[in-house]
């Protein structure tokens, strides 16, 4: 054949058969992109905190950063004395010291919410429905101002028979007060806790069904995270993974899975002295967990610990390296959320988090722009790769570990392209994200 010449080329289906498959496949197709729609490309909270409904206050927000940061200026002064504490590289201990205190000041609470179930205890009606008055009022008036978390909501009690009606008012008491105060804000969110069947997940359904059309909102304006706090919730007596099902049953509407540490360890016989996020029982839940969630946009949040980095300085510090230690465990294994149950826990949260993305930054960063710009190196990355890439670039962004200015200069994209590579159409993961419009002019 010479030069220039193209090979003939054979086939043996008559291209009926390939429209017959397509046409078979379509349901399926219609399916994937149901329920597997795909991370939603929203900021992720590093951490949520729980206040009781009746603590919690105008202030509270801005308490808890100070709180944290005089327990830098007590525990840890400098940089140096916070390394020394969680063992943070010399290259690494200055820049994360310096975003942690800047952190503490600007947005000490990335994600909060007033708890009415577990933390907060039986109350009389009336005064449960005052303090669920007054959080509606306090969050309405903290979004208003600017004074606002990212994210905030409540906690509601479950749906199980003893406290039904009682969680029912609470979240409506809530709601409706938010609502008379210039509507939902974009950050709400809510927790069922204690969720055990599938049922319970679509009953929450109907009552924000109810809520939004009694309001004249836009059917599936109210989303809410799902508590796996009970054995039953990841196991079903038939052996199906009741979490998948649950997904499911909250018709779009489920935000996260979020571990309950110690009720779901509780209920699994584990003594009091071994409940922790990184027992084997409590990593089984969570993978089974992120696997149910996987594409389909909720997000799984790791829980908390217990201990309490309070007292003498070697307590605390003791306390510090076991928070430390399990964030960054947990930020390994992809569960990018926690739980904070106390203000000392902030240093530690930010700086586990800051270090994981720091630390890897340069790497992450050079392995995306040869990946975008098309040029060897000494790893082959796949598109899927390059997702996950930029998915933990924006991560960093968001969170305040990294700055917008040194990625772009790192990766020569904008935000937009890099949020084109973590959030790829299905069945595209590289159409148009090699094109030039991606990539800084």
């Amino acid at each position: 054949m010479g030069q220039g010449q193209q090979e003939t080329v054979a086939t043996s289906l008559a291209g009926a058969v390939g429209e017959e498959i397509s046409a078979s496949l379509a349901p399926v197709d219609a399916e994937l992109e149901r329920r597997y729609p795909g991370d939603p490309g929203t900021r992720q909270p590093v951490h949520t905190v729980y206040v009781p409904g009746d603590v919690f206050a105008a202030d509270t927000l801005r308490t808890w950063g100070d709180q944290a940061l005089a327990a830098l200026d007590e525990h840890a002064p400098d940089a140096a004395s916070l390394a020394a504490v969680l063992g943070l590289p010399g290259d690494l201990a200055g820049p994360v010291y310096t975003r942690v205190r800047a952190k503490l000041e600007r947005e000490p609470v990335e994600d909060l919410r007033v708890d009415f179930e577990d933390g907060y205890g039986p109350r009389p009606d009336a005064e449960e429905d005052q303090a669920a008055a007054r959080a509606a009022r306090l969050i309405a008036s903290a979004y208003a101002d600017g004074t606002a978390a990212p994210y905030m909501g409540i906690r509601m009690k479950c749906m199980e028979a003893p406290v039904r009606d009682r969680g029912i008012r609470t979240l409506d008491v809530f709601l409706t007060g938010l609502a008379e105060r210039g509507g939902l804000p974009d950050g709400l969110v809510l927790t069922l806790p204690k969720v055990t069947y599938p049922e319970q997940v679509t009953a929450m359904v109907r009552l924000l069904e109810a809520f939004e059309k009694a309001h004249g909102l836009e059917p599936g304006r109210i989303g809410f995270e799902i508590q796996i706090e009970t054995s039953q919730a990841i196991l079903a007596a038939d052996g199906t993974a009741t979490v998948a099902r649950m997904i499911q049953a909250a018709e779009g509407r489920a935000t996260g899975l979020h571990y309950g540490t110690f009720d779901y360890s509780a209920c699994l016989g584990v003594s009091a002295a071994h409940q922790a996020s990184d027992h084997p029982a409590a990593d089984h839940a969570k993978a089974v967990m992120q696997v149910a969630a996987a594409g389909t946009g909720v997000r799984v949040s790791d829980g908390s610990t217990n201990v309490l980095p309070v007292g003498p300085t070697a307590q605390v510090h003791d306390a510090w390296r076991l928070h430390y230690g399990l964030t960054r465990r947990a930020l390994a294994r992809a569960y990018y959320q926690g739980w904070d149950m106390h203000p000392g826990h902030l240093p530690t949260r930010y700086a586990a988090v800051f270090a994981f993305y720091r630390e890897g930054f340069a790497q992450a960063a050079a392995r995306l722009a040869r990946y975008a710009n098309r040029t060897a190196g000494d790893v082959m990355d796949e598109p899927a790769t390059a997702k996950a890439l930029s998915g933990y670039l924006l991560r960093g962004l968001d969170c305040g570990a990294l700055d917008t200015a040194e990625v772009t200069e790192a990766t020569g994209l904008t935000r937009a392209a890099l949020e084109g590579f973590a959030a790829p159409r299905r069945g595209d993961l590289t159409a148009s994200n090699s094109s030039s419009e991606t990539r800084n002019a």
